[in-house]
């Protein structure tokens, strides 16, 4: 419990600490248009290595996909993490919507140096997570189970059988893709971002259920991209 207590508390340090950077970008249109085009080449670049990749049959059966490009890492024996980035759910006619923006922020403790920036994958497997994170914020492990995604084109099927995750999680950094945990990183909606983008009063939930018009086509990319690649 006092562990537990002690990580909530260095999180809620780090995301005030890392809320200026937020506030100062993340209402600015031109950022959210290069967090869209940066998501996308993250899919793309998953997909160059099939084999060592997000395995396809659990793309195509996902309930919504997290992409966050460039996470940033940092931290001296107390460390955080926090990036930006979109989600896109499954709609009731198997397509996939247009993309609401998030944010991520988690915390570490133990001994650690340095900065490094990583891109994250999120696949969520269940309506369960999906509804939880519209309510707004989302906590990795706690609202849902979460583990460390299996890679490769036949790892699914017999890792499912042994962790049954409701979200896969992966990490890319210095161009190595792979699974990764991230138990008590949170998820929120970056509103900021959604109204630069979408327009003031549009909600999460309203996006998702596709009463948005003139949607721009740079965030427009990202949802084509997951046709794509969930499609193959």
């Amino acid at each position: 419990m006092y562990k537990l207590r002690f990580r909530a508390l260095v999180l809620a340090v780090l995301t005030a600490a890392f809320l200026p950077f937020t506030v100062a970008h993340a209402d600015d249109r031109s950022e959210a248009f290069k967090r869209s085009s940066d998501a996308v080449r993250v899919l793309r670049q998953i997909q160059m290595a099939p084999d060592k990749a997000i395995p396809q049959d659990l793309l195509r059966h996902a309930r919504a996909i997290v992409v966050v490009p460039n996470v940033i890492k940092a931290g001296l024996v107390f460390g955080g993490s926090h990036g930006r980035g979109l989600v896109s759910v499954k709609t009731p006619n198997g397509t996939w919507s247009n993309p609401v923006f998030i944010s991520l922020t988690s915390a570490s403790v133990g001994f650690q140096a340095g900065v490094s920036s990583t891109d994250v994958v999120l696949v969520f497997r269940t309506q369960h997570g999906v509804d939880s994170l519209v309510d707004g914020k989302f906590t990795l492990g706690v609202d849902a189970a979460a583990a460390a995604g299996p890679v490769g084109r036949n790892a699914h099927a017999s890792t499912d059988a042994q962790l049954k995750a409701e979200i896969y999680s992966y990490s890319r950094s210095r161009g190595l893709f792979a699974g990764v945990s991230l138990n008590g990183a949170v998820l929120s909606i970056d509103y900021a971002a959604d109204k630069a983008v979408y327009g003031p009063g549009i909600t999460p939930r309203r996006i998702f259920e596709g009463g948005v018009t003139n949607v721009p086509s740079a965030v427009v990319d990202f949802r084509d991209s997951l046709e794509e690649y969930t499609a193959q």
